[in-house]
């Protein structure tokens, strides 16, 4: 939904959106609450034999014959697995840009070689799902009641006869947790997890965020807000519920947000600002959604835009609010908060 739909109020649609900062905006040396813890095509080179069980963040185990082979996952689901060696066979989410290049949450994956199920919010072909005889369907979870991200819950039912489902929580945890909880998945699915491209991989993580935390230690004074822009709409976000703030708020990181009353119009994720009321919160950083759907900070023509003194100062950066979460790839969002506040001036 390039323009956000307006029509589609529930926090999720919103979310889908890319209005839902929370999540993304529009929803240890790491964090606080820390849970413990190759080949040019990165496939897995050997998968492991006998029955495969996996317990999901439900709490609903799955158990199968043998590893599955036939794996269908929502698009930042896939190409976390990529990273780490794990191929699958459809994806359903944001693939494709309407130029046909890959969408910021396909990561490295080639897309050409994916069978896509759906590329926008209420897109899941059935027919090609089933098609694919998979063994698993794999997604995110952006809320406590365990709902499948980006699978329709008008047909949600007929996509759950066909195969047995694995949700992985990216709600109201810090981002180690999804971290972690994908690399014992895809150890699961039989990817080589004391391979360097896994291990070099967490290290680098680990010293992002020893980076980050000294940088928000050292600059404590520099305030962080997150924001995503629809066409008539910003949206602030609560740094609450959504992985990445809330493991950057761990880590000492100032953010400026909407009081917690505020937010509960929303579940608890974003405050919705007019254009004409963009600057009601001042901040010397602006973390932007930089998911396809949203308006990106190059293309905002609103001249109240223009004018917050952080955006004034080039003081704004990108933001994933859907990580993919493989280490690989939480390293550049991490290290790109540490450098801003780092290098930030004073402006609000």
């Amino acid at each position: 939904m390039s323009n956000v739909r307006a029509a589609h109020l529930t926090r999720r649609g919103i979310l889908a959106a890319g209005g839902a900062l929370g999540l993304g905006a529009a929803l240890a040396a790491c964090g606080d609450d820390d849970a413990k813890s190759g080949s040019s095509d990165k496939e897995t080179t050997a998968a492991k034999s006998g029955p495969w069980t996996f317990k999901d963040d439900r709490g609903t185990t799955v158990k199968l014959d043998k590893v599955p082979a036939n794996i269908v996952a929502f698009v930042g689901v896939a190409a976390a697995l990529y990273d780490y060696g794990v191929s699958v066979k459809g994806v359903f989410g944001p693939t494709k840009t309407k130029a046909g290049k890959a969408d910021v949450q396909a990561g490295d994956m080639d897309i050409s070689k994916l069978t896509v199920l759906g590329n926008e919010w209420g897109q899941f072909n059935i027919e090609k799902y089933a098609a694919l005889a998979p063994d698993v369907l794999i997604t995110t979870m952006f809320d406590g009641a365990g709902t499948l991200w980006y699978v329709p819950e008008e047909s949600k039912d007929k996509i759950a006869k066909l195969a047995p489902s694995v949700g992985i929580s990216a709600y109201d945890r810090q981002l180690t947790v999804p971290l972690q909880r994908v690399w014992a998945l895809a150890e699961s699915l039989g990817a080589d997890m004391t391979a360097s491209r896994a291990t070099d991989a967490k290290k680098r993580f680990e010293e992002a965020s020893a980076r980050l935390r000294a940088a928000a230690k050292a600059h404590p004074d520099i305030k962080v807000l997150a924001g995503s822009a629809a066409q008539s709409i910003f949206y602030v976000s609560g740094s609450n519920l959504s992985v990445d703030l809330e493991y950057f708020k761990a880590l000492g990181v100032n953010f400026v947000e909407p009081s917690a009353s505020v937010l509960k119009a929303s579940g608890g994720w974003y405050e919705s600002l007019s254009w004409e009321n963009v600057d009601k919160y001042q901040a010397d950083i602006i973390m932007m959604d930089d998911r396809t759907a949203t308006i990106q900070p190059a293309d905002i023509t609103q001249a109240t835009w223009k004018k917050l003194p952080a955006v004034k100062a080039g003081q704004v950066i990108s933001r994933s609010p859907e990580p993919i979460f493989s280490y690989d790839k939480c390293v550049a969002m991490v290290e790109n908060l540490a450098k801003a506040i780092e290098t930030a001036k004073k402006v609000s």
